[in-house]
């Protein structure tokens, strides 16, 4: 059974609905981080599906049915604010997780940043699974950790400068993107701009002034060259 919520909103919401795909494969390398069990074990329980740049995945209040991960391209949760601003929740990758709750229905929307392709797992399964497998439950949790010791990363950017929430954000992406010190963003200068809680001026006035204090190279809008990580990280504790 396929996520009939985020079929609806997708359809709803843009004239291109998200086209499913076969199941996904049993090959290991078919989803980034798929060599783990519960990479695995998702793969073989949940089917593709593709979303088109900036198609909803799900939506805020919706009921949390299905957790996900990317296999390809990225995606973004948010959270419209009472005054229309748009705060960012996170960024997910390929090979991340995302969908997560700890209630019944989702706390942000998500959408996909660029063309995505993820993989679609009930929830119940995914949860009967973990009681009768240990080393599954032992990830769900951890994954549970991480996400909330992102929460409470985000909570501390509240007293920190733009300049440190740029910094913080670059090593951040780095050292999710495994790439050495160039860092590919799939995201627009706005979309971090709502992550940080800066405006899109600011952010690209910090991006300046980092590469001109020579710790950053930025080639081009969404190519970022770490030169000096040692700044970033004094600049981020």
């Amino acid at each position: 059974m396929l996520p009939q919520p985020a079929i609806r909103a997708s359809a709803f919401h843009h004239p291109i609905p998200p086209r499913i795909l076969p199941p996904a494969s049993t090959h290991a390398d078919d989803v980034s981080g798929g060599r783990n069990p519960l990479a695995l074990s998702m793969k073989l329980m949940g089917a593709v599906m593709s979303f088109p740049r900036n198609t909803e995945i799900f939506g805020e209040n919706e009921p949390a049915d299905y957790v996900y991960q990317v296999v390809s391209g990225s995606v973004r949760t948010y959270k419209i604010l009472t005054d229309g601003r748009r705060q960012i929740g996170g960024f997910y990758l390929p090979g991340d997780i995302f969908g997560l709750e700890y209630t019944d229905a989702h706390s942000f929307s998500a959408e996909a940043i660029a063309d995505a392709k993820v993989v679609v797992v009930k929830r119940g399964a995914l949860d009967a699974l973990a009681g009768r497998d240990a080393a599954i439950g032992r990830e769900l949790f951890a994954l549970t950790g991480r996400e909330l010791r992102r929460v409470q990363g985000r909570v501390l950017l509240l007293v920190k400068s733009a300049q440190e929430r740029v910094a913080g954000f670059l090593l951040e992406m780095a050292e999710r993107a495994c790439a050495g010190n160039v860092v590919e963003l799939p995201m627009s200068r706005q979309d971090i701009a709502d992550y940080l809680g800066l405006t899109i001026e600011t952010v690209s006035r910090t991006l300046t002034g980092l590469e001109s204090a020579a710790a950053i190279e930025v080639p081009t809008s969404r190519r970022i060259v770490l030169r000096n990580r040692s700044a970033l990280h004094r600049l981020n504790s």
